[in-house]
């Protein structure tokens, strides 16, 4: 045990080298950082010479803080009119014709069929659309998602129940929750914290973003793009919607049926325009999409097509020729970040429904001051006290659990630099805790030879039984924690993955730096002083 190689050294100083590495960007400032990033050589790999510092979290140096709730009636609404197409097409298919048309509700909508012959045909239909196959239940609690009633004189009544209205609303959340994820990483912000609250709520942490305006942006915008066509005189009243334009200057009348979705972009990039110099966006449909729009133009050659943002005409082009291409453009007078903002709503897709802004905040850099700054109090008294004790319980040895724990600290912020984590105050407390248990380690060893030694045995024996046995003791108290850290890491969020995050790696540094990089300096010593007895 006692016995080290040379290359085995070697790595182990390597190691330790290249923490330090990486770990010394995160002490630097900006500026700092940025020579060192413009001094590597263009044909060199960015990393050899670490220049990425640890990112800090919201606490520690502000940003952008804001809390959404999903507009539970549009969701509703949403609903209400696909279960109106719905009944439209069963009634067309079954060729059942009605008098007083399909009524809306506030939850579902109504339909008077007298004829009990007709009416016998379209129940099962309408079944079918409370229960899709392999959907029938919600959750597997046993409720509905809608339920069918059917009075004596023959009006029919297809009504969302309030689970169904809970489940939509989850589902809504879960979608709106990747949607926002994408769109903050558009922004090239590093670790944003997107999590649910409660029922129909969302939490935004952005660190280090000092605009909420454009946050708002970004995050209330719904993005439901469409491509549909201006109606002409001869189009029938139900057929239109006159929506307004998005520049503010008047409205259009627009046909209902949708030629071509969001959904089916798969680019969008901002640019300019050729020939006005103007931003505009570029986009690019996927096969089904691009097949839907070349048809559209192809036989519509001469026409308005207008490009509607969340019921908004934004600009709304005559088709000079068919477009067959599968990409396209959109102009409306964007300034330089408006193109940005659309091209990365539209990237990132549309909400399933509208968020409404509740709470925003804006935490300062001040606040994260003060947080750095009682963090960094908390962790030097809390380094000094568990080095002045161990030093004072095992003098030589001591010294060399001490030099262990420098590097132990090292190597957390190099990981953490190394991987992009986020450093947050519980983070920072995690890194607290894991100084004293990486010196709890090197206490289970020192006792265990200074036992070995009271039983009589040589020194060199002591030493060897000392890290041989107390190394499986090590092991299983560090799985245990690492065991419970990543279960926070899963189950938890915000401060709690952060405060995990740093023992997870805390845990791994401890096995190396108080069992490897320990014996090895015990392994130098003892080859190099020949002590005869053990110094402590």
């Amino acid at each position: 045990m006692l016995r080290f190689s040379r290359l085995k050294t070697a790595s182990v100083l390597l190691l330790a080298l290249g923490s330090f590495l990486f770990a010394l960007p995160s002490v630097l400032s900006p500026a700092q950082r940025d020579g060192i990033a413009g001094a590597i050589p263009s044909w060199l790999p960015k990393w050899i010479v670490p220049h990425q510092a640890i990112t800090l979290g919201l606490d520690l140096q502000g940003g952008s803080h804001v809390l959404l709730e999903v507009e539970t009636p549009a969701i509703i609404r949403t609903q209400v009119n696909a279960m109106r197409d719905d009944v439209r097409r069963i009634l067309r298919e079954e060729r059942v014709s009605l008098a007083g048309g399909i009524g809306v509700q506030a939850r579902g909508v109504t339909v008077r069929v007298g004829d009990p012959a007709e009416r016998a045909r379209i129940l099962p239909k309408l079944r079918e659309i409370i229960a899709p196959a392999g959907a029938a239940m919600m959750g597997g609690t046993g409720a509905a998602a809608m339920e069918l009633t059917e009075s004596p004189d023959g009006l029919l009544t297809l009504a969302l129940t309030e689970a169904g209205i809970n489940e939509r609303v989850r589902k809504a959340i879960d979608q709106a929750i990747e949607v926002l994820r994408r769109r903050v990483d558009a922004l090239g912000t590093t670790e944003p914290n997107i999590q649910r609250q409660g029922i129909d709520r969302i939490l935004v942490q952005v660190p280090g973003l000092q605009d909420p305006r454009r946050l708002k942006e970004i995050l209330g915008t719904t993005a439901q793009l469409e491509f549909r066509f201006v109606a002409e005189a001869s189009a029938a009243p139900g057929d239109v919607e006159v929506l307004p334009n998005a520049d503010g200057g008047g409205s259009l009348p627009i046909e209902r049926r949708v030629i071509v979705q969001g959904e089916d972009l798969i680019d969008a990039q901002p640019a300019f325009d050729g020939r006005s110099g103007e931003p505009i966006v570029n986009f690019r449909f996927n096969v089904r999409g691009a097949q839907r729009f070349g048809q559209a133009t192809t036989e519509n050659v001469g026409r308005l097509f207008a490009i509607v943002l969340d019921k908004k005409v934004v600009s709304a082009p005559r088709i000079q020729t068919a477009i067959t291409g599968g990409s396209g453009q959109i102009s409306g007078r964007f300034t330089v970040e408006q193109a940005n903002n659309l091209a990365i709503l539209l990237r990132a897709g549309a909400l399933p429904a509208p968020l409404t802004i509740v709470e925003e905040r804006t935490v300062g850099p001040g606040l994260g001051q003060d947080s750095i700054e009682a963090g960094k109090i908390a962790t030097y008294v809390g380094t000094a006290l568990v080095v002045g004790f161990i030093f004072a319980t095992y003098g030589l040895f001591g010294l060399f659990a001490n030099i262990a724990l420098v590097i132990h600290v090292v190597m957390i912020f190099a990981l953490m630099a190394l991987v992009g984590s986020t450093l947050t105050l519980p983070g920072i407390a995690g890194i607290v805790l894991t100084i004293g248990t990486a010196v709890d380690s090197n206490v289970l060893i020192y006792e265990r030879i200074r036992e070995e030694a009271r039983a009589g045995r040589s020194m060199t024996a002591s030493l060897e039984a000392g890290f041989t046995r107390a190394f499986a003791t090590i092991i299983d108290s560090n799985v245990t924690m690492f065991i419970a850290a990543v279960i926070l890491f899963m189950l938890g969020s915000g401060p709690v993955r952060g405060f995990a995050v740093t023992m997870i790696f805390g845990i791994i540094t401890t096995v190396v730096t108080a069992v490897t990089m320990t014996r090895m300096m015990i392994a130098l010593w003892y080859r190099t002083a020949r002590p005869t007895r053990i110094p402590f």
